[in-house]
């Protein structure tokens, strides 16, 4: 294997060759969650006029969305409505990120990271990927988030790191896991459709408590 051959971009990750780089394998464990998905904020009713007012606007129309419309007029509405600008921790957006793993080297530029930094992230704990209207040739965006976590949990030399991903109008969050051998296991959780009320609000609580469980 050559050192270009040696290189996996985010962008065209796939499971199998991730199975390349580390033994990692995905389990069903929904309690992985309860914490996170439990985290205790109330909703102000500016928030769910706020929540409201983006389904009305969007609910027409988002499926036609490409993936600039859907980030500016409806995933980064909700982004910045949390506001990920707080203690020395930035919002960070298309910046590039790598790591060498086992002789393979993972690079790429996640739509989203949260992290600390200044000019560039540093310890980024939370990804997320991809601001697509569905699934196609250009790659899975479960598998582009799962390897930008792999990048990350390395480089922080942590045992835990979580993300999300987005297809359309249906998000879904992520926990990557290391183990004492260098074990990985990653989790992923049902569902959440962006559209309907009840899941948009829960949405916006796992996204709120991204800030106040995780960050260390």
């Amino acid at each position: 294997m050559n050192n270009k051959e040696k290189v996996i971009k985010f962008r065209d990750a796939t499971i199998d060759k991730l199975m390349e780089v580390v033994n990692i394998r995905p389990v069903i464990n929904d309690e992985k969650f309860e914490k996170w998905f439990n985290y205790n904020y109330q909703i102000s009713e500016n928030e769910k006029n706020f929540f409201l007012n983006l389904i009305k606007k969007n609910r027409l129309y988002l499926s036609y969305y490409n993936e600039q419309k859907l980030s500016i007029k409806f995933i980064g509405p909700i982004l910045n409505k949390v506001d990920f600008h707080f203690k020395d921790i930035f919002d960070w957006y298309g910046e590039e990120i790598s790591c060498e793993i086992n002789g393979f080297l993972l690079k790429g530029k996640p739509d989203f990271i949260i992290a600390k930094g200044i000019e560039r992230p540093k310890n980024p704990f939370f990804f997320l990927q991809e601001y697509k209207r569905s699934l196609n040739a250009t790659g899975n965006p479960e598998n582009q988030v799962l390897a930008a976590m792999l990048a990350a949990i390395n480089l922080n030399n942590s045992n835990k790191i979580i993300g999300s991903f987005v297809i359309g109008r249906l998000w879904q969050f992520i926990i990557l896991e290391k183990d004492k051998n260098n074990n990985y296991e990653y989790f992923v959780s049902n569902i959440l459709d962006s559209l309907k009320f009840v899941d948009l609000k829960q949405i916006y609580i796992n996204l709120q408590a991204v800030k106040f469980l995780f960050y260390k």
